[in-house]
């Protein structure tokens, strides 16, 4: 098996240093940083989903339970695993276990099929797989025992069945490919002494939007992705007394780690999971867990809002609604403000970089008309011509951004990092945005996703803005 190393991009070393000497990288892994939440917090609860409530003790010693149980079942230290959960705790439990056992967890949307997940085992080299072994009438387990029998990679499937469900494909068992099947639950062991881990390594990965049966790969490390849920969460001041709720799905980098799971965790704050965004699955648990910050698309956002005046739901503890993608309407923007104490906060970037946000002190009119600054004071934005030239504020432009938690390249994909990179390290978004006066970014859509043999073709406007989304 190739070294995962084999296909990242590292930050040059003069930015390395830079990075470190600002604080922004601090050494520990996010396995780590759950482990010092639970020293400080114990007692707290961390994770709600339904009338389960897991305090950070009992959270801390089940990710030790299943890192153990993990390396039981054959998984060792950079080998890749495929992750395809809803939001449920076994999520968290999972991504963080692996990490503690020194795998690498790839993030995978539920909605993905074996076209797409076929390519992630491929590229990856995934040894494994953990997913529901049926969810909402797809077979899970059965696209995992295909893939088995393609490859010479995927080797364990771990299947996680919603409480009260049994599994259809009963206890362990293994397949002729040599594949062997667990049921999450009991993937459980004595915890071992921990791993010594470097937080420059790639922690997981996140998958870029954009692309189908090929999505690309971009790799995080635990010094990059800390920073970034770090800085997200003192921007809107997150604390131990907040609760999150994650209605995106928990794999999305809006709801993982701006500042989402990773930075409510790490603040010592409630993690609740939702099943899905609809307003009468949310609107009841933010009433009921006094929810205090959510991220939505715009377009929920709305549905969010109109569902309001008829929903009898107490939202008056929220006060921070993250918007990603289009900004909301005007008119809306009222129910959410002044009536319900709640601000607005627009969050606009990718799986890999960078993020721009508003900030909770910027004028209606700012949150109101644009995507806001960058996150970071080491985010380095260019905003340039179809020729690669630096336009004047006011002018559209593609964006181009390097930065402290932007990754240099995509894992494995050295043809499509040469098109999508700089010489000198900048990423090319393929967002078209204007620059105010101010310093704000308005995004006013997509650059064609076309290249000629010679270079890039004169970029025209896409479908509009992505918001905070996989890229």
């Amino acid at each position: 098996m190739a070294s995962l190393l084999d296909g990242c991009t590292p930050w040059p070393e003069e930015f390395a240093d830079r990075y470190w000497a600002a604080g922004h990288w601090r050494g520990r892994t996010l396995d780590n940083l759950l482990r010092d939440a639970a020293l400080q917090y114990g007692p707290r609860t961390a994770l709600v989903h339904g009338e389960t409530r897991i305090t950070y003790a009992n959270l801390n010693r089940r990710v030790d339970r299943t890192a153990a149980g993990f390396r039981l079942r054959g998984l060792r230290p950079g080998q890749r695993v495929v992750v395809q959960l809803p939001n449920v705790p076994e999520f968290v439990v999972t991504v963080f276990a692996l990490m503690r056992a020194g795998a690498v967890p790839v993030l995978c949307p539920l909605s993905h099929r074996a076209p797409e997940v076929s390519h992630i085992v491929r590229v990856t080299e995934a040894v494994g797989y953990v997913g529901p072994s049926t969810y909402q009438g797809f077979d899970h387990t059965a696209m995992a025992a295909d893939l088995a029998a393609q490859g010479p990679f995927l080797r364990r499937v771990f299947t996680y069945e919603a409480p009260g469900t049994a599994s259809p494909y009963g206890g362990l068992s293994t397949d002729p490919s040599g594949c062997h099947y667990f049921p999450l639950g009991s993937i459980d062991a004595p915890p071992e002494r921990p791993l010594a881990q470097s937080a420059g390594q790639v922690a997981f990965f996140l998958l870029s939007a954009g692309s189908t049966t090929a999505p690309r790969l971009v790799p995080r490390t635990h010094n990059d992705y800390a920073y970034q849920a770090r800085a997200a969460a003192e921007v809107v001041s997150l604390t131990g007394d907040d609760v999150y709720l994650a209605a995106l799905p928990a794999e999305s980098n809006l709801a993982f780690g701006c500042p989402g799971i990773v930075g409510t965790l790490c603040a010592g704050g409630t993690v609740v999971l939702a099943g899905n965004p609809e307003p009468a699955v949310c609107l009841p648990v933010i009433g009921r867990e006094r929810v205090t910050v959510t991220s939505v698309p715009s377009a929920v956002a709305r549905l969010w809002l109109d569902a309001l005046p008829t929903a009898r739901a107490d939202v008056s503890s929220l006060r921070l609604l993250q918007v990603g993608g289009a900004p909301l309407r005007r008119a809306a923007t009222v129910t959410a403000g002044p009536a319900q104490g709640c601000r607005l906060q627009q969050v606009f970037g990718g799986a890999e970089g960078p993020l721009t946000v508003t900030r909770p002190a910027d004028p209606d009119e700012t949150v109101l008309t644009t995507q806001g600054r960058p996150l970071s004071p080491d985010d380095e934005i260019r905003i340039v011509d179809a020729d690669g030239k630096d336009v004047p504020d006011g002018e559209p432009g593609e964006l181009l951004a390097r930065g402290p938690y932007t990754p240099r390249g995509y894992y494995r994909a050295p043809d499509h990092n040469a098109r999508s990179f700089t010489t000198d390290g900048y990423l090319r978004t393929g967002d078209l945005v204007r620059r105010t006066p101010d310093g704000n970014l308005v995004v006013a859509g997509r650059l064609r996703d076309a290249w000629t043999s010679g270079g890039r073709d004169r970029p025209g406007p896409g479908p509009g803005p992505r918001g905070c989304r996989r890229r």
